[in-house]
């Protein structure tokens, strides 16, 4: 199931790199449904904060009309940054899944672990989920932005 719910996220990810966004896709799902869907869209919105996980996050939000999402498990393409994670322990998601690792902002061990610390709801991690996709589609987008003309300023 972990990889139906992944290939998602990385749909939802290809969305972003064709807006010109980072490609980063999240779904968030309770007993077996998809209540959640977001993608990045920092560049549209001109938002810090409009993350995949920040977007699937409000969405799971409104669809079940609560901000405890102690039943839900999230699936990301790209390890957390901080504020997301800080939004997923805040809204005491029961289970995180990512794909690939991000060494510069992640928030799972890639920079520093926030859901090793002591807070009271504890969510379970698991990275690595169909992480060689995830990094190609990552990969992918930042090799096209070198090519361009300009270099790209994502």
């Amino acid at each position: 199931m972990e990889s139906q719910y992944m290939r998602e996220a990385l749909r939802l990810a290809s969305e972003a790199a064709a807006a010109g966004e980072v490609p980063v896709g999240c779904v968030i799902v309770r007993g077996g449904e998809i209540v959640g869907r977001g993608r990045n869209r920092r560049e549209a919105s001109r938002r810090t904060d409009a993350h995949a996980e920040m977007e699937a996050i409000a969405q799971a939000n409104a669809a079940l009309g609560t901000w405890r999402l102690d039943e839900c498990d999230l699936y990301a393409t790209l390890e957390p940054c901080p504020m997301c994670a800080g939004a997923i322990l805040n809204g005491r998601i029961r289970r995180l899944y990512f794909g690939a690792r991000d060494r510069a902002m992640g928030a799972c061990g890639g920079v520093v672990n926030l859901f090793m610390e002591g807070y009271p709801n504890k969510t379970a991690v698991r990275g690595g989920i169909m992480e060689e996709e995830c990094r190609k589609t990552l990969s992918a987008f930042f090799a096209s932005l070198r090519e361009a003309p300009g270099g790209g300023q994502n």
